[in-house]
């Protein structure tokens, strides 16, 4: 089990110069990941791939599981600021566009990098993540709730945590298979979600 102090940066940087290291090896560590995998991350090729040194490294981070929590913790952000906006169209419109605009969304935000997104999903799942992390994935379940309550959908509390689930489960099974077209998942999803909303 990791500790989890191990999944933290160990300061954040102040200086632009020590923001542009920082950032150099959250990207490097992306990169890896994207074209080799969790299995290749270490911290000396995330370095060497920075263009930092190994110390300089492990001043912002004390291994590879906190550099990876902080990028797992970045796309989680990214997804709230998603589903955020998705909410606000999606309360302008019928029970069957929202449902539509909020399965783009979510097929959007794995759009924008899936090969990342996909193996940020497979550490996930070995991480004991912390609070913060938790509480974005509340903020979108509560979010989807009120939505859910709104087109008078019984039970929104059960029906939101049900959809994500469901969402979640599709999505990942599909990029854990290798499956790149992200439009053919988006229409399964939706014929998944229009099934349990009832929607025509």
């Amino acid at each position: 089990m990791t500790p989890p102090d191990a999944l933290h940066p160990r300061k954040t940087p102040v200086q632009s110069r020590s923001r542009a290291s920082y950032e150099a090896v959250l990207t490097a560590a992306a990169r890896i990941l994207e074209g080799q995998g969790p299995g290749a991350l270490n911290t000396n090729d995330v370095a060497a791939r920075a263009g930092v040194s190994i110390g300089t490294l492990y001043q912002y981070f004390p291994g590879k599981e906190a550099i990876a929590a902080e990028l797992i913790r970045r796309i989680k952000m990214q997804l709230l600021e998603d589903f955020s906006e998705a909410i606000v169209v999606a309360r302008t419109q019928n029970l069957r566009e929202a449902a539509v605009t909020m399965v783009s969304a979510s097929i959007r935000h794995h759009a924008r990098a899936p090969e990342l997104s996909r193996e940020l999903e497979r550490i996930e799942e070995t991480l004991p993540l912390d609070a913060e992390a938790v509480e974005v994935g509340g903020k979108v379940l509560s979010a989807l709730e009120a939505l859910l309550a709104g087109f008078g959908i019984p039970e929104p509390d059960i029906a939101a945590r049900d959809l994500v689930s469901l969402s979640k489960g599709l999505v990942h099974a599909a990029l854990f298979a290798g499956e790149t077209d992200l439009g053919a998942i988006e229409q399964r999803l939706c014929r998944a979600v229009f099934g349990y909303l009832r929607i025509p």
